[in-house]
């Protein structure tokens, strides 16, 4: 039994993959018109439901092993890519943090995927939400489990790309698909950290493994300091923290289930996973340690007063999630890893359980929200300023959204009025334009001469373009057949030396 046991983190890999094997499976099956009706949501739900389950009970068994024998810790599966100063590998942690927080997300994961069975039936796109909810599934574990920062950087961006699916679930509706554009191009900023982060990693440690980066001692107190700000910046982006947060708030748009698990329990925490992992960096460099301070109590505090402001359940709980995660950075910032990490479980659970009950909140209460305390709306200024979020959402909008649909539209202007006239293809806007004349012509000698011009192109047309059978096009056809004949002599090897030899004989 106990070799049993030993030899299972080895097949760490399953947690991730099991979840994205239900992807393939449903998606083939959605792809080939297998998953229609009533009828094909229960294997579709079970398909997912099995794999997130399959993988708690992995982690529970490495669990087990860990508190007979201790975690295994780092564990190399395999070799990746590279070259001879650094190396990418398939590896994963299986300490104290990662496995904590890899059993409890596998067991919110499956709880979630079982309510979403009954929340989400008979929506039109029941299937497309399981798809996506395995895809993040698979994504977070990546970054929990994955044992080197380029491995998490992976499931990083799929977390970021099923969250922005599930923010647009509602595909047909504008503020849908923008609210998920707006969370897409800000999370973008903290990716850019992240891989900034990475490539320092590799010069300087010469390798992307959690165990590189905890010899930064090694390096310089600049290099450090470079180094984890890359990372900070993706934590805070990820976690919501300021100035990034008012895209969580606009993620909300998706089903509850999915605000349940993502930014109450499981995704908003993944900026704090990072920091606890990065912990032995952390401490090398003291400033950004109380950069980690300065940046928790301020969104501690915006979250605060936002949330007295609040007229509905979710996003009530959106300013309380941000609130509680803002005190993890500031445990974190303080030392106090221990309590961060008991206070994220603490949190995660408590969470999902408040998203998961806001849709029957209105319905158990009956009541209507508490109005804003009477010291806020004595002060005016402040109170205007709370409604307006302190005008962070535009500033963001201003700063990250419209310059990527700005950039966007130079792009397809320039792929439809330059790149497709080039190739030969007018872009979709020119065909819809309406017809105008090629010339703009004023006064007398003007309409004489564009008249003369309307006449020859109408000769023009008739003789060559639109002409069947008559003399012009019999005389034109023989001419090409005269020229064809032609090309196919001087075509021929014998004609071809004849020609080159007139050739030097005018030269000499």
């Amino acid at each position: 039994m106990l070799e049993m046991l030993a030899a299972l983190h080895d097949w760490i890999w399953l947690v991730p993959a099991l979840p994205l094997l239900a992807v393939v499976v449903n998606a083939a099956r959605l792809l080939l018109g297998l998953a229609k009706g009533d009828a094909s949501e229960p294997l579709t739900v079970n398909l997912a439901s099995l794999a997130a389950f399959a993988g708690l009970l992995l982690l529970l068994a490495i669990d087990l092993h860990a508190l007979l024998h201790g975690a295994p810790g780092h564990h190399k599966l395999g070799h990746w890519f590279g070259n001879g100063n650094w190396e990418a590998t398939f590896s994963f942690m299986l300490d104290r943090l990662s496995l904590t927080l890899g059993t409890l997300t596998a067991l919110i994961g499956w709880l979630v995927t079982r309510f979403s069975a009954n929340y989400l039936h008979r929506e039109a796109g029941f299937h497309r939400f399981f798809i996506a909810l395995s895809f993040f599934l698979a994504g977070i574990q990546l970054v929990l489990l994955a044992g080197n920062g380029l491995l998490a950087f992976v499931g990083w961006e799929m977390c970021g790309v099923s969250s922005f699916l599930l923010i647009g679930y509602a595909w047909h509706r504008p503020v849908a698909t923008g609210n998920a554009l707006f969370a897409f191009v800000t999370n973008r900023g903290g990716d850019a950290g992240f891989l900034l982060a990475l490539a320092l990693a590799a010069a300087w440690l010469g390798g992307f493994e959690w165990t590189a980066l905890s010899q930064a001692h090694q390096i310089s107190v600049v290099n450090a300091r470079l180094l984890i700000i890359g990372f900070v910046i993706a934590a805070l982006a990820k976690s919501a923290q300021l100035p990034f947060t008012p895209w969580i708030t606009r993620a909300l748009e998706g089903p509850t289930p999915s605000s349940a698990i993502f930014y109450g329990a499981v995704m908003v925490h993944a900026g704090v996973y990072l920091m606890l992992r990065l912990e032995p960096l952390l401490v090398e460099v003291p400033d950004v340690m109380l950069g980690l301070i300065v940046a928790g109590a301020a969104t501690a505090i915006y979250a605060w007063l936002c949330g007295l402001v609040q007229s509905d359940v979710k996003s009530a709980l959106i300013f309380a999630t941000v609130f509680q995660v803002g005190l993890m950075f500031v445990e974190i910032g303080l030392g106090w890893t221990t309590l961060a990490l008991v206070h994220l479980c603490l949190h995660a659970g408590w969470r999902v359980w408040h998203f998961l009950l806001a849709p029957s909140w209105l319905d158990l209460t009956r009541a209507r929200p508490a109005p804003p305390p009477a010291w806020l709306q004595r002060r005016q200024w402040l109170y205007t300023a709370v409604l307006q979020r302190f005008w962070l959402d535009t500033l963001a909008d201003k700063l990250f959204v419209q310059p990527t649909e700005s950039f966007a539209r130079d792009v397809r202007g320039l792929e439809e009025h330059f790149i497709d006239r080039a190739i030969g293809q007018p872009g979709a806007g020119h065909a819809l334009q309406p017809e105008r004349p090629l010339v703009r012509v004023d006064g007398l000698p003007g309409r004489a001469l564009a008249s003369v011009s309307d006449f020859l192109q109408r000769i023009e047309n008739r003789l060559l373009l639109r002409g069947r059978g008559g003399t012009a096009e019999r005389l034109l056809q023989r001419l090409g057949s005269y020229l064809r004949t032609l090309e196919n002599l001087l075509e021929q090897p014998r004609y071809l030396m004849l020609a080159v030899m007139a050739t030097f004989v005018v030269i000499l």
